[in-house]
């Protein structure tokens, strides 16, 4: 668990419980909930399973930014982890706070003995690739297509660094 006293902000690996109520707040927001229902069980099995890690960033006692690493993706890519569901709370961005917890699930991966991240972003999706690169996912390693529960087909590029810079 990694905290900063000042701003009473902790970043950790959360409890089902935890999972369940920041979930019942994503699928709150969206008019597609089916999407949201399937992707709640399914982040939830995965994580029971061990085939996930879902990282909260918790600022006094509110979840306010996630993060999930996919244990076993379907890369070709040595001791690698697919990090995915970047979300924070609209009032909460560009505050340093999924920063923290980037820095937080990077580290703890690495101690894991993960030797390299990954992460995928749709084409028009611009800022966030410029934060990616920020960050250091430059590798470019492929494009994939992805399905969503409704059906709806997104293309995601696909980048990778590795945990030792």
């Amino acid at each position: 668990m990694n905290m900063n006293k000042e701003l009473n902000y902790v970043c950790k690996i959360p409890s089902v419980s935890e999972m369940e109520q920041r979930w019942d707040y994503e699928i709150s927001l969206h008019s597609k909930k089916e999407n949201w229902i399937v992707w709640k069980a399914e982040a939830i099995d995965h994580f029971r399973n061990g085939d996930s890690i879902p990282y909260y960033g918790i600022l006094d006692g509110m979840i306010i930014c996630e993060a999930t690493a996919a244990l076993h993706p379907d890369f070709d890519v040595a001791n690698a982890v697919e990090l995915c569901a970047f979300r924070t709370i609209k009032e909460y961005r560009g505050k340093g706070y999924f920063s923290e917890l980037m820095k937080y699930m990077l580290k703890d991966l690495k101690q894991k003995g993960y030797t390299r991240a990954i992460v995928g972003v749709e084409p028009s999706e611009v800022v966030n690739k410029e934060i990616y690169d920020h960050w250091g996912f430059k590798d470019y390693i492929s494009s994939d297509t992805e399905t969503y529960p409704d059906g709806t087909v997104i293309q995601v590029n696909f980048y990778g660094k590795s945990l030792d810079e």
